[in-house]
């Protein structure tokens, strides 16, 4: 009860807009799932802000272009704006977008906004669709977009941010455990069908995201890398994050959104501030546009969830390897700013 108090009195807080870097108009910024909702809104504060380069990674080129038309139309910047394709569906794309980001002149901000919720399970590249989406997929182009953050914070001497957007139910009582045990695959052991449903999964993915984002940055700290990595939750919001929930799902949210969601342009508020925070927010968890470590649960940062975020890792690694993308960690060290 007390969580669920703390969550209604956020749900509530105010929601400032991030001061406006004075070198915007010479910056580029990515904010994936931009087509719709939280990215959306984001991308268009972004543009409004006067960001030099604002770059919208969508699945779906068409919907992208109309969305950047609608955006254009409301900043008034009528010539900004790019649509890249970007299907988390599919880890050849992942790789695609990855580099075509090492051509950018500069990169300050990757958002790796988009996820997706599933009612029915589906299994893609071996893996339960919402585990390859939001974590394998994202992970994978958080990890490619590593190497450009650093050099341009080399070049630019300025503090470029890795911000994957998760969720503050990851941190409920009952996720406590969510990871399977020792000796399991944690990716084989979330695909199966037993213990899959809408409103247990998607907190699941959502807490490995929190672990990988937390050994990331540990293995690269941003003194070294000059690169700030952070997870943030948006909260509740008025998103069509649910588009592939069943009906009864739909309700359940419907009614929790009327009773206490934020609109999707006051979410993003929160994505901003993570894009723009100072380095205190590296391997933090944010919300409600601050630094909130004091949410994250113990059994998340003790030493058996420090154990826990490694075997994470590990399982991330090897799965990435196993489809044919593997990662060099040492590499990405090996390119850190000092």
């Amino acid at each position: 009860m007390p969580r669920f108090v703390g969550f209604v009195r956020d749900q509530y807080t105010a929601l400032p807009m991030p001061p406006v870097p004075a070198d915007i108009a010479q910056q580029t910024f990515v904010v994936t799932g931009a087509n719709t909702g939280l990215g959306f809104q984001c991308a268009k504060h972004l543009l409004r802000m006067g960001a030099g380069r604002v770059i919208l990674g969508v699945r779906s080129v068409e919907k992208g272009e109309a969305a950047l038309a609608a955006m254009r139309q409301e900043t008034g910047r009528h010539a900004a704006g790019e649509i890249w394709e970007l299907d988390l569906q599919s880890l050849d794309s992942v790789e695609s977008f990855g580099r075509r980001l090492g051509t950018l002149d500069r990169l300050d901000a990757l958002i790796a906004n988009a996820g997706v919720v599933m009612t029915d399970r589906q299994v893609v590249e071996g893996i339960e669709l919402s585990l390859l989406v939001n974590v394998v997929s994202t992970m994978l182009l958080a990890l490619r977009t590593v190497p450009k953050l650093q050099e341009s914070a080399r070049s630019f001497n300025t503090a470029p941010h890795l911000v994957i957007v998760s969720s503050n139910s990851a941190l409920e009582s009952d996720m406590k455990g969510a990871v399977p045990p020792a000796g399991s695959d944690v990716f084989d052991k979330l695909s199966e069908k037993k213990g899959f449903g809408t409103f247990t999964q998607y907190p699941k993915t959502k807490l490995l995201q929190i672990y990988a984002v937390r050994q990331l940055a540990l293995l690269l700290p941003v003194a070294a890398s000059g690169v700030v990595i952070n997870a943030v939750s948006p909260g509740l919001c008025y998103t069509d994050l649910d588009r592939n929930a069943s009906p009864p799902a739909k309700v359940v949210l419907a009614i929790m959104r009327k009773m206490l969601a934020r609109t999707a342009e006051e979410g993003s508020r929160t994505l901003l501030h993570a894009a723009l925070a100072g380095p205190d927010s590296h391997g933090a968890y944010c919300s409600e546009c601050r630094v909130k470590n004091e949410d994250v649960p113990t059994w998340i940062t003790n030493a058996s969830g420090k154990a826990t975020q490694e075997r994470v890792w590990k399982d991330l690694l090897k799965r990435l390897d196993s489809l044919g993308h593997g990662v060099d960690i040492a590499a990405l060290a090996g390119g850190q700013v000092v």
